[in-house]
């Protein structure tokens, strides 16, 4: 079991972040649970790179003097897998916000779907989602799109290294014909998924949401290493 001069010196934690967990509740949990445990009066705790609300998986958080590492495990390359469901869009690009157009998708087969794939591996120029905590004069860019304020957005140039589409099935999501799209995605720092899945679904004549989302690597840290905050929780000493 760890001590307290083991998380004061300094602990990478490998935490699978729970569906509707903000990474910030993340770190927040553990870091109070930490100094309970052993009563320390103040220990830092970071994130290496933010998990949405409505994605799950691995978030790697680091104590003590390892937070001196947070901006390299943050540059390391990421892996994700979710599903894309075609044939509606919405303005955040995934589930926060409810499908605001709807588009066909009876011509998509699964050679357009191979072809479109290739246009998205290596350098690309990739918009983020307006519904994003990039900060813009001094705000977030979610500030200004739930004021229903229209803003310009920048382009930014990402790395994907692997792009593949693992799984076709028909969708329930929409009421209108829908397909949903099984992916994984090995990609840099600063790409966003959901961006990914609304222009993946402009290539393929139609349009398209990330509907869920799953963290399953970090450099060499992988999500089949990392613990639930319960269970994490669980193995600290008891106070009781």
């Amino acid at each position: 079991m760890k001590t307290k001069e083991d998380y004061i010196n300094g602990q990478v934690l490998l935490i699978d972040k729970p569906l509707t967990w903000t990474s910030f509740q993340a770190v927040n949990k553990l870091r109070w649970e930490i100094r309970h445990a052993f009563d320390i009066k103040k220990i830092k705790v970071g994130h290496a790179g933010t998990l949405d609300p409505l994605a799950t998986g691995l978030l790697v958080i680091c104590t003590g003097k390892m937070t001196k590492q947070i901006n390299i495990f943050q540059g390391q390359e990421k892996e994700y897998t979710g599903t894309f469901v075609l044939g509606g869009t919405t303005p955040s690009f995934d589930l926060e916000t409810e499908v605001n157009e709807t588009f066909p998708t009876d011509h998509i087969t699964d050679e357009l779907i191979q072809n479109a794939i290739p246009q998205f591996i290596g350098q690309i120029d990739q918009f983020p989602p307006v519904f994003s905590a990039i900060k813009k004069d001094g705000k977030r860019l979610y500030e200004f799109a739930r004021a229903g304020e229209e803003v310009e957005i920048k382009s930014r140039q990402v790395e994907i290294t692997e792009f593949e589409i693992t799984e076709i099935n028909t969708s329930t999501a929409l009421s209108t014909s829908s397909l949903e799209l099984h992916f994984r995605v090995v990609c840099s720092k600063g790409t966003y998924i959901r961006s990914l899945a609304n222009d993946f679904g402009k290539a393929l004549n139609s349009g398209a949401h990330l509907s869920s989302l799953r963290r399953t690597r970090i450099g060499d840290f992988k999500v089949d290493d990392a613990l639930t905050p319960e269970d994490f929780i669980a193995n600290l000493p008891s106070k009781d």
